[in-house]
Order: C-alpha cells, then structure tokens, then sequence
C-alpha cells in the first residue's frame, strides 16, 4: 500500500509509525492480531475502544497487537488496479497472515466494511467458506448485541465489555496453536469463555425458525478502576474526529433512558476514581502532548465526583495549558462551578442532547429534564463567554406528536432570547431507530413518509428563526433499523448490497438507498417486515438467546411506565428498580463519592511573556514529506510539549504555542531546509532544545540547527526570500519524466520571457517564469531550481515543474528535495 502513498489524498493516513505506536518482530510473539475499523482511518482512530485493546494486548510480551482501516474509494480503485492487498499499519504485513482480526463493530451501516475489508485482504466473506489457512475473524461492539445479520461473516463475537475476554481467547489460541488444534477445536475452546458466540455452533437465529434453548451472557468488566488503561495513545499525524485524549471515566448509566441502548447494555455504572483519572492525564499528557482532554462517558456530568474530579484534573491541565471538554452533559448537572473550571484554560464545545422538544415527551422516553433548567444553563454558559451552542434532538420517538415538534421550536427560540444570536444556535435532528435490549424493541419505526413531514417542518420553523438545522438521513435510518433489528437470513442482503456497490453506508455522500432496496427486491425480503411492525410481548426475537444481563420483564414493564408518562427513577439514588443486572457482590454500581479536598485557584492562566526566541532549522524526510503544513505544524507542536518546552502560549480563547514556520512547501517533496521560530518563558541553551526536541520528533523530522535570535527577529515570513530545489535522476523519477522537465528548463535558460498562466481556486493569473525562476542549473542527471518567493504571490515549485514538463501534476513521479532556503 505504502506505493500508492504519493497519488493519494490525506496520504498521512496511510504512514503508520505513529507517535506511541508499536511494532513487534513477528518471529518473537506467538499470537497476531489486527484490530479493523471498517471505516476511515479517521474514524476508527477516534474510537477509544480499539486504543484500549490495542495497548492492552500489545502490553503482553508474546502477543502482537496491530491496526487496520479501510483506504478511500481512490485509494481502493488503486489498489485493485495494482493488485494490492489491505495491510496492517504497523508492519505492512498482508491481514490473513494473522492469527486472528478483530473487527469493532460500532454502527449498524459499517457491515459493507466488514466485507470491503475481507475483499482487500483476499479472504472469502462466508466463515463456512473460510479453512484453517484463514484468520479466525471476531467481533465485537455495540452492534454485536444482535450480531445475527451478520453472524454468517464470523466465526466469533465478543459479547460486552472486552478487556478480560480478548485476553482468555488470546490465550486459548496460543495453546491450542501449540497443540496442533483445527479451527473447530479452536471455536469450541473459544465457545466456553463466558460472553463469546460462535455461530457455527447454533443454528439459525431467526425469529421465523426459532431461538436455541443455550444463551449468551454478556461480558461484564466489573471493576473500572483497577481496569487497564493506556496512559500513552497512539497521536495520529492528520487531523481525526476527536483529536484530543479521551480518558474513560465511568462506564454504564443508571439514568435509564428507553430509547438509549448503551445506557442498557453497559449496566451498571463503573466509575473511575479521581486519583485514577488525574494519574491518566498527567501521564496522557506527558506521552502526546495534546492540547485538549475529553472526560468520557455516557454522562459525565452523572460522575459522582464531578466537581472533585474537575479540581483536580484542572490543577494538572493549568500547568500543561491543557482544555478539558466534557461532551456528554445533561443540563440539570452543569453548575457555574463547572462552567468555570472549564473555562480556565479555554474554551470547548458547548453541547445539550434535550433529545425532545416538550417535558411530556421527556417523560416518555424516561429522560426528564424541565425546560427552565435547559433555558438556565444556556444562560450560564452565554454570560460566560460562549457564544455558539449545538442541541440535539431526535424525531420518530414513541408517542410523538406535532405539539412536541412545535416544542423544539419553541425552545430554540427560547434559547436565542436568553442571550444566543440565532445563528450561533445549531440544532441536530436524528430519526429514533428502536433499538434491541432497550423498552422500546418491540415498537415500529416510523415510516420514511412520517419522517420525511416531521423532518421538513422543523426544518422550516427553525430556519424562518434563522438556527441552523441539520437533519439525519432518513434513508440511512431506514436502513439502520432493519439492520438492527435484523436476523440472520439478512446476511445475504448485505453481501449483495456491497456486491452492487454500498461502501461507507455512514457517509451520507456515498451511502446509495436505492441500492438496499435493490438488494431486497433481488432476494425476496421485505424490509418493513423489520421496522413498520409492532412485536408481541411474547414473540422470539432474534436477540433473545443473548443475556444483556437486562432482564425482558423489566423492559416491558419501563415500556408500559412510558406508555403512561410515568418516569423511572436512578437506582443510584433510590432503591433498585429491578432491572436484573447486578448480583451485589461482583457486579454492582461503583461511584465514588465527592470530598472537598484540596481546593484549585479560580484565575486563568496569565500570559508570561516571551524572555528567549530560538530558530529552528530541521529536516522533513522518508514519509514524513507526506505530511501537510498543518500536520506538520501539528506533529512539531505536541513534540514540543512532549519534550517539556517553557513554551510561550498566545492569548485569547483558544491560546496556542508561539511556535512560527517557515511557508510551506507541497505535500510528498523532501526538504532539508525548514525552518521554525519557537517562543519560550525562560531561557534555555538552544543546543538543550535541540536533542530535547530530538528526542521527541517522529522519525524524518530532525533539527539540525539551532540558534538563539533577537525577540524582535522579523518573522520568517518576511525574511525568507526563496528556496532552492533539487530534482535527480532516478529513484522513482522514471526517465521519460525527468527528461521532458530537462528540455522544458533547457528551454527556459534560453528564453527571455516564458509567460504562463496559473490556475487556483477557481483564478487565473499570469506569471512570467523568468522572474519566479531566477536561477535554474540542468545536467544530465540532476536540476536544480531557485524559486523566487514574494509577498504578492509566487509560483510553487509543482506548478512550476508541470509547466516547464507539459505534463499535469509529475510531481508524483519526481525525486525532489528542497536543498536550501535564501533569506535578506
């Protein structure tokens, strides 16, 4: 894959040897796995999960841990054309050379991943087709709560929480590896480690032909505090999702809400203590050096400690100059205290999941809050500072009427007259998809035609108030629903849908309804027999045979309370509610109780100014020419903090590291001549700042130089006056390349004026590449080309090259290194 690197777009996300990652020699572990998002690099690398079992397994001496993704469509029609397989990221090896691949299942539309990436890597889709050549291929996730749509693809799923469980089957393999077992001794193994599901042991899952009598119980990791955790996640070089530190610091809810599966199937609440969480960050921290930490969980304002918590990891990240985000807050949890915490060091996003417009529809889906202390909260967060402010909603829930959409127009506009300029409001809508183990699986879905008139007079309601809304695809939810609530016989359906073309369903640019429905029509099945239909009380589902440890008479039972608009209170603040999961001794809720202790200043960070400035000179060489400025700059800047520079910070909302570069040259070209001016607080020998930086710099990015300068040195920007280039012969360079942009600067060493219009951003304008060109050398094997760099705009050295060669974008095909800048 790593050849196809140059012709691709966002090639960073291809380059593997990432800051924290980790590479094994496969001759000294006796078990392989590779981890698979079947989603974007991007995506995947978002999600916390994959990052614990990553480390975790990788954290035993005989087992190797590594990570998979699926390419872009360009990249994927590069690959076919070259006969390239999917590798993994840290060695490059081909995925059915390993043991075993674990796909993380999180969203129901990310099945035509599983296969796009079972394609890719040569592997049949069917585990009845699969012999003892192949990997064994495990789920695991959210979804696989009801794997059986896609159970025919597995030959294992991981039922719940995963820590302990991949841990025993990495065990169990690597005995029966050393006993010569077949791959159906290996699945029986397997099958007797509690929360795992082999389906090639059951028969069909269907609610037409059945349920076995045998059950599933899922995993439960009883205890979070004394869990593993990585305190040295992997630091992308492109930009992702999330792109902060995620620190887990409860797992589970009590709050109970009907239409929330996680809130179900992650029962009971296990939270992570203060000490804990505050040991994580400063290690994080020190590991990454990322400017921003995100306290997860299902609801971090329900965190028992919240304000001792927020203390403490405040203490930590005012030294580091660190933002703390907590994204899943409910209103009625967020204090002024709170709110100032956060604000110590900057600003993050400010976000409420109301989810309904009225409190009668709060009632019913068991998530009440009033709508004063909605409107309160806004209010807190605009007098402090805020200014844009995003809500979600969802559309479709059960009892829904047009008086409680007219309830979410209502309290947006609420909202804007408490202190919120209508445009800075943003208003999400999704469609509710019944999900299974909730107290809302039995119900129907509403019909595309419902939610299509629901979707539009939101859409109109809140756009004459001039809030920007956005509503979720209605198709992509169709399909959702029938999948989630789906059973076996629908395997074929997402074979043959992937086969007609559906890849990246979660994307709405590529997500193609008409080819599902397509899909059905061609095999027979009726996709409204899933999501249009009430079930009945006592009717098998396709689920039952898994124990969420959620009971089925509770979840009728909660589905009845909201029939009557009756709430449910938490069972961490009243008695138990009955729902079946805890035992009281080994499985309960942990919480731990808030304590004063040691009190934070409530200041801000005040600036310290600058007392010392160092220039930087540094190489960008090997894959990390494949690096754009902004990653560049990125990659450089949590080096820095890695390395425990007295970094400068900039003032404002959003302060940054005074950290200046050189202007920036075209992704993929080599340079041994970049430059960067680096503010501290206090005077350090430039040679220490050196072999610090060193020391933390990934691999072809290295300082060569480093000198102290004035602090009132003119920016680099306005000192830098060109750059010189070399391109050889050779290498990737092919013959007919070089030797087309050979004549081509032959030719213009003998011009007096080469006039030559360049396009960008949809303008033209006209350069004389005489000017932009002052010194241009040609031999036979190298040339050499002075750029002319001015403040009114200068030609770029791949524009330059396509026009002295005829040819469009050679660059790919060039060995070109950036061998010196001129400065005044």
């Amino acid at each position: 894959m790593k050849t196809l690197i140059p012709f691709v777009k966002r090639p960073s996300r291809y380059l593997g040897n990432e800051i924290n990652s980790i590479r094994k020699i496969p001759d000294e572990v006796r078990l392989s796995w590779c981890l698979i998002f079947p989603d974007l690099y991007e995506v995947g690398m978002s999600h916390l999960g994959i990052s614990i079992l990553y480390h975790l397994l990788n954290s035993h001496p005989l087992i190797a841990a590594e990570r998979a993704f699926l390419p872009d469509l360009y990249m994927q029609s590069l690959m076919k054309e070259k006969g390239i397989t999917l590798c993994s990221l840290e060695s490059g090896r081909p995925l059915k050379s390993f043991d075993i691949l674990g796909f993380s299942l999180q969203y129901e539309l990310s099945y035509t991943g599983v296969l796009n990436a079972l394609e890719f890597a040569g592997i049949p889709f069917y585990s009845s087709e699969r012999n003892e050549t192949f990997p064994l291929i495990i789920g695991g996730g959210p979804c696989v709560l009801n794997p059986e749509p896609v159970a025919d693809f597995f030959d294992a799923f991981v039922i719940g929480d995963a820590e302990e469980a991949v841990m025993e089957i990495s065990f169990n393999v690597m005995e029966a590896k050393q006993k010569g077992y077949g791959k159906r001794e290996i699945l029986e193994r397997i099958a007797e480690i509690e929360g795992i599901y082999v389906p090639s042991l059951f028969r069909s899952q269907s609610e037409r032909d059945g349920l076995p009598k045998h059950t599933i119980r899922r995993r439960i990791l009883p205890d979070l505090d004394s869990a593993f955790f990585p305190e040295s996640p992997i630091v992308p070089f492109c930009q992702i999702i999330h792109d902060r530190i995620a620190i887990e610091i409860a797992r589970g809810c009590t709050r109970g809400c009907r239409f929330c599966q996680a809130g179900m199937i992650y029962r009971p609440l296990r939270e992570r203590s203060p000490e804990r969480v505050v040991e994580i960050l400063r290690r994080s921290i020190e590991s990454t050096g990322y400017e921003e930490v995100s306290l997860l969980s299902l609801s971090s304002g329900d965190y028992s400690s919240i304000k001792v918590l927020l203390r403490m990891v405040m203490d930590e990240a005012i030294k580091k100059n660190v933002a703390i985000s907590l994204p899943s807050l409910r209103p009625e949890t967020i204090s002024e205290d709170m709110i100032r915490e956060i604000l110590k060091v900057r600003k993050t996003g400010f976000t409420l999941a109301p989810e309904a417009g009225t409190e009668r529809m709060r009632r019913i889906i068991n998530k009440f809050m009033k709508d004063e202390e909605i409107l309160d909260v806004c209010e807190k967060a605009f007098s402090s500072g805020w200014k844009g402010l995003k809500l979600y909603f969802m559309i479709g829930l059960p009892g829904e009427n047009d008086d409680d959409l007219y309830g979410i127009v209502d309290l947006c506009r609420r909202i804007v007259k408490r202190g919120c300029r209508s445009g800075d409001l943003r208003v999400s809508v999704s469609n509710f998809v019944p999900k299974s183990h909730t107290p809302f699986q039995w119900l129907a879905q509403d019909d595309s035609k419902e939610l299509f008139r629901k979707k539009k007079l939101l859409q109109s309601e809140l756009q004459r108030s001039r809030i920007t809304f956005k509503g979720h695809s209605i198709e992509m939810s169709i399909i959702e629903g029938v999948l989630a609530r789906g059973d076996r016989s629908l395997s074929s359906v997402i074979l043959e849908a992937y086969r007609r073309g559906a890849i990246f369903d979660s994307w709405k640019e590529h997500f193609k309804f008409h080819i599902w429905m397509d899909a059905f029509k061609e095999l027979g099945i009726d996709p409204e027999y899933y999501i249009y239909r009430e079930r009945e009380r006592d009717e098998l589902l396709p689920w039952d045979f898994i124990d969420s440890g959620i009971t089925k008479e509770f979840l009728w039972s909660e589905l009845e309370r909201s029939r009557s608009e009756l709430l449910t209170e938490d069972c961490r603040v009243s008695a138990c509610e009955g729902c079946g999961c805890c035992d009281f001794k080994n499985i309960r809720n942990i919480t731990f109780d808030g304590k004063p202790g040691k009190q934070s200043v409530h200041y801000k960070v005040s600036p310290r100014a600058a007392v010392s400035k160092i220039r930087l000179k540094f190489t960008k060489c090997g894959d990390m020419r494949y690096l754009g400025h902004l990653e560049l700059v990125s990659a450089f800047s949590r080096a820095s903090r890695r390395a425990g520079l007295p970094l400068k910070y900039s003032e404002g909302f959003h302060p940054l590291p005074r950290i200046v570069f050189s202007p920036p040259i075209p992704t993929g070209i080599e340079s041994l001549s970049e430059y960067a001016d680096i503010e501290l607080v206090r005077y350090m020998d430039p040679r220490e700042v050196m072999l610090l930086m060193n020391n933390k710099l990934p691999d072809g990015i290295r300082i060569t130089e480093a000198h102290k300068i004035p602090l009132n040195t003119p920016p680099l920007q306005n000192v830098i006056r060109g750059f010189i280039y070399r391109i050889e012969r050779g290498g990737i360079c092919t013959d007919d390349c070089f030797e087309k942009l050979r004549n081509g600067a032959l030719l213009l060493t003998k011009r007096r004026a080469w006039i030559a219009t360049i396009e960008r951003n949809g303008k033209r304008r006209d350069m004389d590449l005489k000017v932009e060109i002052p010194e241009i050398e040609v031999s036979e094997s190298a040339i050499r080309i002075a750029i002319k760099l001015n403040p009114r705009g200068s030609i770029r050295i791949d524009e330059a090259i396509s026009i002295l060669s005829g040819a469009y974008s050679p660059i790919h095909h060039l060995d070109i290194i950036k061998i010196n800048t001129i400065f005044s």
